[in-house]
């Protein structure tokens, strides 16, 4: 079906403008202003007093997550589900190997996985060791699989992480074949040395695993990233940034002219350490890693997005019950890290960020979908309403009110960080690929 969106305002990084916007075969064919059509079969959508936005684009999710405490709770559908009803359009997930285990046959497991989505689902893939066939299996998931980004991990060494010989081999070839490494930034060494020492103190478990991640060990592996990608030469981009330590060496790199991308989340935007209190219930829905950091932190993000220093928000969307949680109630290393967000990730940025005058509308795209689809290879398909790109857009309603709540969210947990949150907007129809699969708040397919 043709679809024509009239008298909305379209918001796009570069500019917003007012224009109507004509659709088929999935692809955006016309934007002008008083577009007519005399074909009965089009259907008109009438986007007047709303914004429209390119779909969100999230960079960085985890469903279907295996942990000691099982799956993370969110499965491809389920998480897909709750992305499509906060205007996410497409996710990127990961392909984690077992060590030992080729990167192609785990990319095969988990696309088959992912095959649930019911949005656009891409993949990076993480090295978790480094092995003579390591580089022959970058290379084709490159060449073959047309997959760039890989994921590495400089903590939980034990498991998936890696040494810096390791993680430089990896940059080296990444880097060699115009590719790019993500990274996971905390000293993986200290912390564990911290965590044995809380593990044996008197501190409440929430609390001793915040104190066992402090920002000093994420910004010195920030450094060990920065320097090992420049003698490497190769991109890297760094998730879930949560310190203004980190910030300031990213905009050192930038400013020498290094290529170095930075991501933050949500809840580094509007969370803080109060949260580790020593009610385990509430508490540990918090969990996560990096963990929440100080007020100083967050505003100290705010203002890197504002000022370029951060590209990207993705949500890291982790989601666990309560009953896999509680699995660390006695020892805060056996408490499953994550926490679920990409369905509410919009409306906060919209909230918190536009209506208090952090961040414009387009910075608002930009940081949701243009810049994720710029680094990851996805633009001008995605990221942006243009003619030719494919057909993923949000027609916002800006005006719409609600609270977020464990009781009405999407997310497969009886979980929820942002629970309480009041926001101020949603999306009053989602298109993907051309096709309409959410309106007011109802699925359609």
């Amino acid at each position: 079906m043709d679809l024509l969106i009239k008298n909305g305002k379209i918001i796009n990084h570069d500019r917003s403008f007012e224009a109507d916007i004509f659709i088929k075969n999935g692809l955006i064919v016309k934007i002008d202003t008083n577009i007519q059509t005399h074909n009965p079969d089009t259907k008109i959508i009438n986007a007047d007093g709303k914004l429209v936005f390119p779909g969100g684009i999230d960079p960085h999710v985890h469903m279907q997550l295996p942990t000691p405490a099982g799956l993370s709770s969110d499965d491809f559908y389920t998480g897909s589900r709750a992305a499509l009803f906060g205007g996410t359009t497409t996710i990127i997930d990961f392909v984690t190997p077992q060590r030992g285990q080729s990167l192609i046959s785990a990319l095969e497991v988990r696309k088959a996985e992912s095959a649930k989505s019911i949005i656009n689902t891409r993949l990076h893939v993480s090295p978790v060791e480094w092995r003579p066939s390591t580089e022959s299996e970058i290379n084709e998931c490159i060449h073959t699989h047309g997959i760039k980004s890989f994921k590495c991990y400089m903590a939980y060494k034990s498991s998936i992480g890696l040494d810096d010989d390791a993680l430089f081999n990896v940059m080296k070839v990444v880097g060699e074949a115009d590719g790019l490494v993500t990274l996971h930034c905390e000293d993986g060494d200290e912390i564990e040395t911290l965590r044995l020492k809380y593990a044996r103190s008197f501190l409440s478990v929430c609390e001793a695993h915040a104190k066992s991640r402090p920002p000093g060990l994420e910004a010195k592996a920030v450094a060990t990233a920065i320097n090992l990608a420049q003698k490497a030469q190769c991109p890297i981009y760094i998730v879930h940034v949560s310190s203004r330590q980190s910030l300031h060496l990213i905009k050192a790199a930038q400013q020498a002219g290094q290529m170095v991308y930075a991501e933050t989340c949500p809840q580094y935007l509007l969370l803080d350490k109060s949260k580790y209190t020593p009610d385990f219930e509430k508490a540990a829905a918090y969990v996560m890693s990096p963990p929440l950091r100080s007020p100083s932190d967050n505003e100290a993000l705010w203002q890197g997005l504002a000022n370029n220093l951060i590209s990207t928000t993705g949500t890291d969307h982790c989601p666990f019950l309560l009953s896999q949680k509680m699995i660390g109630r006695d020892d805060f290393r056996k408490i499953p890290n994550g926490a679920g967000g990409v369905e509410h990730r919009l409306a906060l940025l919209f909230t918190y960020g536009i209506l208090n005058k952090k961040i414009s509308l387009n910075k608002f795209v930009e940081i949701t979908s243009t810049n994720a689809a710029k680094i990851f290879g996805l633009y001008p398909q995605k990221g942006i309403i243009a003619k030719g790109a494919d057909a993923d857009i949000v027609i916002w309603n800006p005006n719409k009110k609600s609270v977020i709540s464990t009781e009405t969210h999407h997310q497969n947990s009886d979980l929820n960080i942002y629970n309480g949150f009041p926001i101020i907007g949603e999306p009053e129809m989602v298109i993907l690929g051309g096709n309409i699969l959410l309106v007011d708040g109802e699925m359609l397919k």
